[in-house]
């Protein structure tokens, strides 16, 4: 899978940087919630998969919860940060399966999914020069509803 992943990397840098930190921020509270919800559903029959998936949304969740997406310097992770935070959890989610010893359940699958969809969010985004996706007069917090 690690060759499909690379794949896509590779062919998501061909693609223009169209996804500003609003949507990134929106991507990766939806990415978090999915990780949680995968990991309710796994609970009764891998629990592993659970484990590994919970793990994966918390810290998705709380690596979010953290970032300055507006560029204002209110929050401890700057946005171009996130973006090499969000380097080392796709390698996190992707190496869930090997480290929690289900890479031949069908649960494996879905840790290699979310791995190759967050490889192509970060590729697709721009994590250079700062933050420039919320107006000025915008609350982050008013508009992610926190």
């Amino acid at each position: 899978m690690a060759l499909v992943q690379k794949g896509v990397a590779m062919a998501a840098k061909c693609l223009p940087k169209v996804i500003t930190p609003r949507v990134h921020s929106a991507i990766d509270y939806a990415v978090a919630g999915s990780f949680l919800l995968a990991g309710a559903i796994f609970w009764k029959r891998n629990r592993r998969a659970a484990v590994g998936s919970i793990l994966c949304g918390g810290t998705t969740a709380a690596v979010s919860l953290l970032t300055d997406y507006s560029g204002r310097g209110r929050k401890p992770i700057s946005y171009s940060m996130h973006g090499q935070i969000d380097t080392g959890l796709v390698a996190m989610t992707a190496a869930i399966p090997r480290l929690a010893n289900i890479e031949n359940a069908p649960e494996a699958r879905f840790f290699a999914g979310q791995a190759i969809a967050k490889t192509a969010i970060t590729a697709m985004t721009s994590f250079e020069n700062g933050a420039h996706g919320l107006e000025p007069d915008e609350d982050e917090d008013e508009h992610l509803g926190i």
